[in-house]
């Protein structure tokens, strides 16, 4: 019976010592090591407007802050300037993409039920079908 009471004491005394009966200081987390001084670093090529100048256009600000992240244009590779040559990079014609949408631009013609799908008044899609309309 003493050694069932001797031991019930050990191991109670191992449980509270656990929990930390005395009163501890918490650590504080920004104390364990300190913070360096923020540095901007020297080679950044643009410069703060100076008063009284003139500023830069916003295209003028635009390509300068391009070319500031990410330097000049890449040279292509001989693979990649092959294969614009096969495709005409020579003969396409300067804004293209603008005159796309154009009603002059020349389509080809994908049928009766491509043209009524596009020809389809907007709607929430209840009363979509692939049929030609009659």
């Amino acid at each position: 019976m003493r050694k069932v009471i001797i031991l019930t004491l050990a191991a109670s005394a191992v449980t509270l010592s656990g929990c930390g009966l005395g009163k501890r200081k918490s650590l504080d987390e920004f104390a364990v090591a300190r913070n360096a001084p923020l540095v901007i670093p020297p080679d950044y090529s643009l410069t703060p407007p100076v008063a009284g100048t003139v500023t830069l256009s916003p295209e003028g600000a635009q390509s300068q802050a391009i070319e500031a992240l990410f330097g000049g244009p890449a040279p292509r590779s001989a693979i990649e300037s092959s294969m614009l040559d096969s495709a005409g990079r020579d003969r396409a014609a300067l804004g293209a993409r603008s005159i796309a949408g154009d009603n002059e631009t020349r389509i080809v013609d994908k049928g009766a039920t491509t043209q009524a799908i596009i020809a389809a008044p907007q709607g929430d899609g209840q009363d979509a079908s692939a049929q030609t309309p009659q």
